[in-house]
């Protein structure tokens, strides 16, 4: 039993490795951890902004959208009394470093 559970684990071990180096080279996600006033979007508008995160060409087209984005989300959140936090990474920035943006 000993042996077999050795295998399994390195096999599981080997599986978990190959893939999330796949996934770390995958299509950049919109979430609540990396997008501001996520909870202020509809499933709609958080759909649409991740569209439009992954349209732009260059890292100064990004870089005024998310501006632009903070500021609506930034009216959301003081309408309900909140005061939105900064993310510690902005989707520009990852997407820059990903090789997406110019």
């Amino acid at each position: 039993m000993s042996r077999l559970f050795r295998k399994l684990f390195v096999s599981l071990a080997l599986s978990l490795a190959l893939t999330t180096g796949a996934l770390a080279t995958g299509p950049w996600h919109a979430t609540g951890q990396n997008t501001a006033g996520w909870k202020f979007m509809s499933p709609d508008e958080r759909i649409e902004h991740q569209r439009r995160m992954r349209s732009f060409d260059t890292y100064q087209e990004c870089k005024t959208y998310q501006a632009e984005h903070h500021a609506r989300m930034n009216e959301r959140a003081l309408r309900e009394g909140v005061i939105l936090e900064r993310k510690n990474q902005s989707g520009c920035e990852q997407l820059r470093r990903r090789g997406r943006l110019n």
